[in-house]
């Protein structure tokens, strides 16, 4: 039986079309229930863009059933993930997870719905991941890492009931057991300050506690070697990503097989994504860099009259 979706919507109508119609174009879509939360405006700008939305969501055909949840009040993100995939769980016991801003494979449900019945009874393995990084090197078909993600996911009840909320805690866990390095992949990517920016109020990141609740218990997520998610959403439009293309993919349009192998954190991936985000970083700093030598230029031609 096919898991049930979970779709994470506020105002941006261009992006969840391009979301939805991305799910309805895999097979399963016909079996699937689609629960679609939609979360409240903050202010009076984003009243008409979440009309506009609610009523796209309310003519969606094409999945077993369709049910919208309209937030009376603006939830935010964090509190509308966790309300609903706690939701969802409780009522059918497994839950992939999307927000509007993924297009996935034809195939991504397929695989989601592989991992979810191969792992079922796995406690070793706490969720399905269907993103992967544009790395250099090839990688194996699946493998897994520890922690846990969040664009594109499944979990079950059993996974999504370890999820720790408070931020403080895990922080001084990692802190405590000494693996603020490894959780950063090598220092390669801020997790850490990630962290310790939600637990001040910088950010209300619940992706951050969920990798953080699934690494300090050891447990994997199951990853495609190529990925089945790509994020539209990394354009500048979001409330909580800026513009960047360093994480373009282009998706698989092929099975993929979720054959048996060693349940272990892969040497291999992990190596290939700590090289990719320090690639990344370093595009990073050029780009400041560039931008700083730019404008001290421009500051220096004005000084100089010219």
């Amino acid at each position: 039986m096919a898991a049930p979706v979970a779709l994470f919507v506020y105002n941006r109508p261009w992006h969840t079309r391009q979301t939805v119609e991305a799910l309805l174009a895999n097979t399963e879509s016909s079996d699937t229930a689609l629960y679609v939360f939609s979360d409240a405006p903050k202010n009076a700008e984003a009243t008409e863009l979440v009309a506009e939305v609610r009523a796209f969501i309310r003519g969606i055909t094409g999945f077993k059933s369709v049910c919208l949840i309209e937030r009376e009040s603006n939830f935010g993100l964090a509190k509308s993930i966790i309300d609903g995939v706690t939701r969802v769980c409780d009522e059918h016991g497994r839950v992939v997870v999307m927000e509007d801003d993924l297009v996935t494979s034809p195939y991504f449900l397929r695989f989601m719905n592989e991992g979810l019945e191969k792992y079922s009874d796995d406690s070793r393995v706490i969720s399905i991941h269907g993103y992967n990084y544009p790395v250099e090197h090839s990688l194996p078909e699946t493998f897994f890492l520890r922690g846990a993600d969040c664009w594109g996911w499944a979990t079950w009840s059993r996974g999504w009931k370890l999820f720790e909320p408070d931020g403080e805690k895990l922080l001084d866990e990692l802190k405590r057991r000494n693996l603020m390095r490894e959780f950063d992949f090598e220092d390669s990517y801020p997790y850490v300050k990630m962290l310790q920016h939600q637990i001040a109020g910088k950010n209300n990141s619940w992706a951050i506690r969920w990798y953080a609740s699934a690494f300090l218990l050891d447990k994997l997520t199951l990853y495609p070697g190529k990925s089945l998610v790509h994020n539209i959403g990394v354009d500048g439009s979001g409330s909580h990503c800026s513009a960047t293309s360093d994480y373009f993919v282009e998706l698989v349009q092929s099975p993929i097989s979720i054959k048996d192998m060693p349940i272990e954190d892969s040497i291999i991936a992990r190596r290939a994504i700590v090289k990719f985000h320090k690639k990344a970083q370093l595009s990073i700093m050029k780009k400041i860099f560039r931008k700083v030598l730019g404008v001290a230029t421009t500051a220096g031609k004005v000084i100089s009259g010219k």
